[in-house]
């Protein structure tokens, strides 16, 4: 695979020292509430922990050495639709690599996959064949981090945006991978590009009917817990689901400014979805967190990345259109919420259903090993449900 067009622009990720003294600053003038030591994780995210994490942010973080570590990755930017998108491309030195899109979901960001890739583009090295091999590319969803907000986006623009992404770099088949707000991307992308889409692989599938306490098998194990989840997520979790689809602007106003208060709204979500138990450390460390708080601070797109909720709310619950691109799932055991098969498959060429043995939302993240094995495994079905 080459390409030769000018449009693409290497790039190199690097925060001006400004802006990180200034977010020192405003961490260190942080006003506390008063703190109640007795208030838990079903409160919110304590104002104890809220302390530690600020004072780790300000004092002890490395931006640097993750810049450093990010830039080890080769990235670019290409204009799209009005953005620019931007985008690490990691080629196979194997010949015939598959190409792998993967998209993250919110509020992650693209270098959440970043542990995945070695394994991905050289599969001999890390425990598989050379037909495992993967040319990666992990791209930035517009309005979501480094290359900066915009606004006017959801889900079936940002989906039309990877098409000419994926075509613009050369590939004429690709697999899509992706989870959360890159689940539903991807989706999208199979039904609007399936001549190039040789399968999906996703950890779950949004929208359409949920199983239900009344309309679950209780015969079936996983409907039950699926049903579950659904109910802690309405009574419970989604709650931020809620403002962020009716009133992001206020919000966005109010997580652009402060740094406590991007923090705690991100990091809550890391707990609440997360496979944690107590602790989001317990699965994802300090520095990778804080690494993609950073991202969302420095690049001032917390606001339009929860814009997506607000252009996409109208759309929650319809009656999805059909796929026939090959599905895989890659079902997350301790994820906030689940699809179970009958419901996918009702609108949805579901060829793979793999549950992994842990791991929570942020499926690659937290489990970068497993998601690696899963999709060397799953793309073998895909592409023979596909006649690739």
């Amino acid at each position: 695979m080459t390409t030769t067009n000018h449009d693409i622009t290497p790039f190199t990720l690097h925060v001006p020292e400004q802006s990180l003294t200034e977010l020192t600053t405003r961490l260190q003038q942080t006003r506390w509430p008063v703190e109640d030591a007795g208030t838990g994780w079903d409160h919110g995210v304590p104002v104890g922990y809220a302390k530690e994490l600020a004072t780790y942010w300000a004092g002890d973080f490395d931006w640097r050495a993750q810049e450093q570590r990010i830039n080890s990755f080769p990235q670019f930017t290409t204009p799209i639709d009005g953005h620019d998108t931007h985008f690490f491309h990691v080629r196979s030195e194997h010949e015939g690599a598959t190409p792998l899109l993967l998209l993250h979901g919110w509020p992650g960001a693209p270098t959440e996959f970043l542990p995945m890739v070695a394994a991905l583009v050289d599969p001999v090295s890390h425990g598989g064949e050379a037909a495992d091999a993967f040319d990666v590319v992990i791209a930035t969803i517009p309005g979501f981090g480094i290359s900066g907000p915009a606004i006017g986006w959801n889900t079936d623009r940002a989906a039309g945006a990877m098409v000419t992404l994926m075509a613009r770099l050369g590939y004429d088949r690709y697999v899509v991978h992706g989870y959360d707000t890159g689940s539903l991307i991807g989706r999208t992308i199979g039904l609007i590009d399936a001549e190039h889409v040789v399968g999906l692989h996703l950890t779950d599938v949004l929208g359409g009917p949920e199983v239900t306490m009344e309309t679950a098998n209780p015969g079936d194990p996983r409907e039950v817990r699926a049903a579950e989840r659904a109910m802690r997520y309405e009574w419970e979790l989604g709650g931020y689901a809620m403002v962020q689809s009716t009133r992001p602007q206020t919000l966005g106003l109010a997580l652009t400014d402060s740094p406590v208060g991007l923090l705690t709204w991100l990091v809550e979500r890391f707990h609440d979805w997360s496979a944690a138990d107590e602790s989001p450390e317990e699965v994802l460390s300090r520095d990778e967190m804080l690494t993609t708080v950073s991202i969302y601070w420095h690049f001032a797109t917390i606001w339009s990345s929860m814009r997506y909720y607000k252009e996409g709310a109208t759309d929650w619950g319809a009656e999805p259109e059909t796929s026939r691109t090959p599905l895989a799932i890659a079902a997350m055991p301790q994820d906030l919420g689940s699809a179970v098969p009958r419901t996918v498959e009702a609108a949805n060429n579901l060829v793979r259903w793999e549950e992994l043995a842990q791991g929570g939302h942020f499926a690659g993240w937290e489990q970068p090993d497993l998601m690696v094995a899963d999709l060397r495994a799953a793309v073998r079905v895909l592409a023979s449900a596909n006649g690739s």
